[in-house]
């Protein structure tokens, strides 16, 4: 009896393995965040610190973010691991990790346009600071340049996640997929 061998495209091993690689460290890291986030930044002193009212206007996110610190670390966990999974059953080519990849990227283009968004508005509200002394014209252009390429980074990744998700959607690679099932 003679079992037709379903060919598997170099595309999805690759992205696997890229993703298997960057997953699994950013596992790592992630791992060892929490665990000084939940140990050696788990005060009183410093609970107080983060709850504590800012003497100067901070903007929302801002505020958001360290009155949410452990949750950060802990979401960054989660994606890693979840990310590291996917990636294992996008090379065993599961059906399951292919949309589950999709997903990621999805979310992945989700949080670069929100970055991007909350990059310029914060930013925005550096640059019309009032500033004084003779940094001020030097600081406007370090903001802008921060800017400009911060935006250039997020466009180029919102443009790479957007094509491997299109990528993972080709009838070639769902073929692929159906096949291994």
């Amino acid at each position: 009896m003679v079992q037709e061998v379903q060919q598997r495209s170099t595309f999805v091993t690759v992205l696997a393995w890229i993703f298997i690689a960057l997953s699994g460290l950013g596992t790592l890291i992630s791992i060892l965040q929490n665990i000084m986030a939940w140990t050696v930044f788990r005060s009183a002193e410093f609970d107080q610190a983060m709850q504590a009212s800012p003497q100067v206007d901070t903007p929302f996110v801002i505020d958001f973010m360290f009155s949410h610190f452990y949750l950060f670390f802990l979401a960054g966990l989660l994606i890693s691991v979840f990310t590291l999974a996917s990636s294992i059953g996008l090379l065993k080519r599961k059906n399951w990790a292919r949309l589950s990849f999709i997903g990621i990227m999805a979310l992945a283009i989700l949080w670069n346009l929100g970055c991007l968004v909350i990059q310029c508005s914060t930013l925005n509200d550096l640059f019309n600071a009032p500033l004084t002394g003779q940094g001020g014209a030097d600081f406007r252009i370090i903001v802008v340049s921060v800017t400009i390429i911060g935006a250039i980074f997020s466009v180029g990744f919102i443009a790479l996640f957007g094509w491997i998700a299109k990528r993972l959607t080709s009838s070639a690679i769902v073929a692929e997929f159906r096949g291994a099932a």
